[in-house]
């Protein structure tokens, strides 16, 4: 459980950190946040490889989640498109996650 809740600490630094990287554009004072935002998203990721998440696993989940994450909260915060084929595209790089999750595990053998 530990290691999925690292995950989800490393998602919500890294849309933190996209998020303030384009409120920067307005106010530099946010790059402090986009700096510590990707440096805690790492360390968070890099924790939850060594809890044995697989890294195509991890990361595809991070991508996946921080990139509809982002693309949600910027259009509800800086009035971003959030168009149809925006929502497809989400939905294409979550199945792609899920194939590279299931993919992920090994066969049992039958002896």
């Amino acid at each position: 459980m530990q290691k999925w809740a690292l995950l989800v600490a490393a998602i919500v630094a890294e849309v933190a950190a996209t998020l303030s990287l384009r409120a920067s554009q307005d106010h530099s004072a946010w790059l402090i946040v986009v700096v510590a935002g990707y440096l805690a998203a790492f360390t968070f990721l890099t924790l939850v490889l060594r809890a044995g998440v697989a890294v195509g696993v991890a990361y595809g989940i991070w991508g996946a989640i921080g990139t509809a994450g982002t693309a949600v909260l910027a259009a509800a915060i800086f009035g971003d498109p959030f168009t149809w084929p925006i929502v497809i595209g989400i939905a294409l790089i979550i199945g792609g996650v899920l194939l590279v999750e299931l993919g992920s595990h090994r066969p049992v053998s039958q002896s």
